[in-house]
């Protein structure tokens, strides 16, 4: 009975050991590899540098304020178009107290000189109206004569010396010369003062716009209303910055001003990116590049390269090189907005109706290149060939096979 039972127990350990054995050398048991082939193609290839940037207008202007104060009424927005000199904001000035009573200090100090030449002009009017001066000159001439005369009886007389009748013709000579004077500068005397009552009146008109201008932001006689601010090209409003009751700030010498608005022209558009430095000794100026917009659902464009920075900058630890490009399709159709994210792909090289192999199928070897042909089914044996350019997914077969050959497909790159 016990016999029996080490039997049974002995056959059952048998048949499940066998049972085991056959399922894991069922799982283990791998499908014969069974590869694919193809022949070569003809194909293009582009080498490209890519890059990153952006949509950008290529004349872009920030409106700014002649005066400071509080914006009091906006007379456009975002997106309108404009001409240059069109009204874009008014200004409600706040003027300084302390400059408003200056200025009316000015002004009143003006108006008393213009008066003080003005009542000195009138005199001297009188006076020229009347020839006084001329008449006292000619008074005093006509004394002299008299005198000299008297002076040469005597001198003939005897009864006095030369030198004193040399002294009356002295004096008469010297009477005459101002007698003469006197009716030149009577005229030239009367200008002088026509001149300072100008120069007086002018100087009261300009404290008075002065005043008027920091009271009320313009002139009476000016013909640009300063406090009014006025686009200074044509295109189009990208931004205004501000809003009504916003405080502005004057462009001046030490300040730039606020930004009022920002106007550009739509109609010429440039890209502006970044280049690595690995990429920046393989172009130039003049080279294409096609931009791809993501906002327009992949939209390409065409473009001239037209710029290159002569000097890098360090961005996140490698060193980038500006670049700028002409954009130069018709976007009529797709609006293109500024600040729209874009890539550029700068063609380095182009070749057309080459003969291609995928690049994973190509074996590198020290300094040399293979390709698995078919020899038979299943069957392949390594062959050199020589390649040119590469854009990395596929790559150009210079020589070593022929559009007729069949070449292994290499599932994995790895696998010699």
């Amino acid at each position: 009975m016990k016999k029996g039972c080490l039997i049974s127990s002995v056959l059952m350990f048998a048949v499940l050991s066998a049972g085991i054995i056959y399922y894991f050398y069922q799982n283990h048991k791998k499908d014969p590899v069974i590869y694919e082939y193809v022949k070569p193609e003809k194909g293009d290839i582009e080498i490209k540098a890519v890059t990153t940037g952006s949509i950008k207008p290529r004349k872009e202007v920030n409106i700014k304020p002649q005066v400071s104060g509080v914006i009091d009424r906006l007379f456009v927005e975002a997106g309108d178009q404009v001409t240059k000199g069109q009204n874009i904001a008014r200004i409600k000035l706040v003027p300084s107290q302390v400059n408003i009573n200056n200025a009316q200090s000015g002004v009143e100090l003006a108006k008393l000189r213009y008066q003080d030449a003005t009542r000195e002009l009138e005199r001297q009017r009188t006076v020229s109206s009347g020839n006084l001066d001329i008449t006292q000159a000619q008074s005093r001439y006509e004394n002299a004569q008299q005198d000299e005369q008297r002076q040469k009886a005597l001198f003939e007389d005897g009864v006095i010396s030369e030198q004193e009748y040399q002294q009356a013709q002295l004096s008469l000579q010297l009477e005459k010369n101002s007698f003469d004077n006197a009716k030149l500068s009577s005229g030239n005397t009367l200008q002088q003062f026509t001149t300072e009552v100008d120069i007086r009146k002018q100087e009261m008109n300009a404290a008075i716009n002065n005043l008027q201008l920091l009271r009320e932001g313009a002139t009476q006689n000016s013909s640009q209303v300063n406090n009014i601010i006025k686009s200074t090209v044509a295109g189009m409003v990208l931004e205004v910055p501000v809003e009504e009751g916003t405080s502005v700030i004057e462009r001046n010498n030490f300040n730039e001003g606020t930004t009022v608005a920002s106007v550009a022209d739509m109609s010429t558009l440039i890209f502006e990116g970044t280049v690595d430095e690995s990429d920046v000794g393989k172009i130039k100026q003049g080279m294409p590049l096609v931009l791809t917009v993501g906002a327009l659902n992949e939209t390409s464009f065409n473009g001239i390269l037209e710029f290159i920075s002569p000097k890098g900058n360090l961005e996140e630890g490698s060193v980038k090189f500006m670049i700028r490009a002409a954009i130069k399709d018709d976007y009529d159709d797709a609006f293109l907005r500024a600040g729209y994210s874009a890539n550029a792909d700068i063609i380095l090289d182009k070749k057309t109706d080459l003969l291609v192999v995928n690049e994973r199928d190509v074996i590198y070897r020290n300094d040399s290149t293979f390709i698995e042909l078919v020899t038979g089914d299943q069957e392949f044996s390594e062959k050199e060939i020589q390649i040119g350019i590469s854009d990395g997914i596929i790559v150009e077969v210079v020589g070593g096979i022929d559009s007729n050959d069949e070449i292994k497909l290499r599932s994995d790159p790895n696998n010699n």
